[in-house]
């Protein structure tokens, strides 16, 4: 059952825990998901390590739906918290996060089993010293199942017997311990650690099955996605993602770059053109930020409420600074804004990615691109 934590102290607790062991969490944003790590409390605010780019971190994580999420013990934590700026803690840059309030165990890992485990022999014997060998079906922290190669003997491996069990997950997860049969198949053994695994063991595995528990959220997502497409009528006319714009070699950059997302229509700054576009319902709208002239302003507004008022709006700007961008985005109400650099195009792509979901079918955010 999910617990939650309330008590200042011992969230902190389980926080400082966490910094000690420096582990793994993943910033979750409403578009965007990072990974990254704990450093350490300071001053009553939570220092991760910032592993996007500094203005991103300056302005892309303004939002109001942010959490936190990470393994600990036999549990998934989950928290929503604040990023109040950035930091530097031992020469590295740092996210500075609010304390949670609240800390939810939104997950228990000993039910959770990660069954996209790939070709792992299993190595297995009885106290009597009969060596067997089988695959691995799913592995959780508290218990794994393995696919033996020949049918399994109920009189001499029956529920309660004591294996002793070699498991090569990866070259830094390496489980050898003593487990016991809790049920079996024909040639299915359901087993359980016992005793419980050590910490050296148990810490890397927990990072490897959260891992595994984000790729799946990944995988739902991308189902989701394509269910949703499938169910969408066919439109009269071409759709895609919408580039507002009058650069075509900026769309020829972005045509490749979204190609895994969606296919990239170039409109001019036209309203009519705008209006026309909307009636295929696209997913999204990029506009092209190339300046900040009065005027320029004042024609990008008016075409940007235009599309927002059917679809999400994204900012992509050129020669212009990231704040002005980003202050753009937010007086305008767009979804978010980037500064385009080739060098950022699966950066972009995610997050059209995330945008699109965010404001469709309403999947997980993807994983975006380290870029420390």
């Amino acid at each position: 059952m999910a617990e939650t934590l309330k008590k200042s102290g011992e969230i902190q607790d389980v926080l400082a825990q966490a910094c000690a062991r420096r582990e793994l969490l993943i910033l979750a944003t409403p578009y965007l998901r990072f990974e990254s790590s704990f450093l350490a409390i300071q001053n009553g605010e939570l220092h991760i390590l910032a592993t996007m780019s500094r203005e991103d971190a300056t302005f892309g994580l303004r939002a109001p739906d942010i959490t936190i999420r990470f393994p600990d013990g036999l549990g998934f934590y989950e928290a929503r918290v604040e990023v109040l700026g950035l930091g530097i803690l031992d020469g590295r840059r740092t996210v500075r996060l609010s304390l949670p309030r609240t800390l939810v165990e939104n997950d228990q890992r000993d039910s959770y089993r990660v069954e996209r485990v790939g070709r792992v022999v299993v190595t297995y014997s009885t106290v009597k010293g009969d060596l067997l060998q089988g695959s691995l079906v799913d592995i959780s922290a508290t218990g794994a199942k393995v696919h033996a190669q020949r049918d399994v003997d109920p009189a001499t491996m029956g529920p309660g017997t004591v294996l002793l069990l070699s498991i090569p997950l990866s070259p830094e997860i390496q489980i050898e311990t003593r487990a016991e049969v809790r049920h079996l198949g024909a040639r299915t053994l359901g087993l359980a650690f016992r005793p419980a695994l050590p910490e050296r063991t148990e810490q890397p595995l927990s990072r490897w099955i959260f891992l595994r528990r984000e790729e799946e959220r990944e995988r739902l997502a991308q189902r989701l996605e394509l269910n949703e497409r499938a169910a969408q009528p066919k439109p009269a006319g071409p759709t895609g993602i919408l580039l507002v714009s009058s650069d075509p070699a900026l769309e020829t950059a972005l045509r490749e770059a979204l190609a895994p997302v969606q296919p990239v229509i170039r409109l001019p700054y036209s309203a009519q053109a705008i209006k026309d576009a909307l009636a295929a319902a696209p997913p999204l709208a990029i506009f092209h930020v190339r300046g900040t002239g009065l005027d320029e302003r004042r024609l990008l507004k008016a075409l940007v409420e235009l599309a927002l008022a059917r679809i999400p709006v994204l900012l992509l700007g050129t020669q212009v600074d990231g704040s002005t961008l980003f202050e753009l985005s937010a007086e305008w109400k767009a979804s978010s804004a980037i500064v385009w650099n080739p060098s950022r195009a699966l950066f972009l792509q995610r997050l059209a990615q995330g945008i699109i979901r965010r404001h469709s079918h309403g999947g997980d955010s993807p994983m975006a691109p380290a870029e420390a």
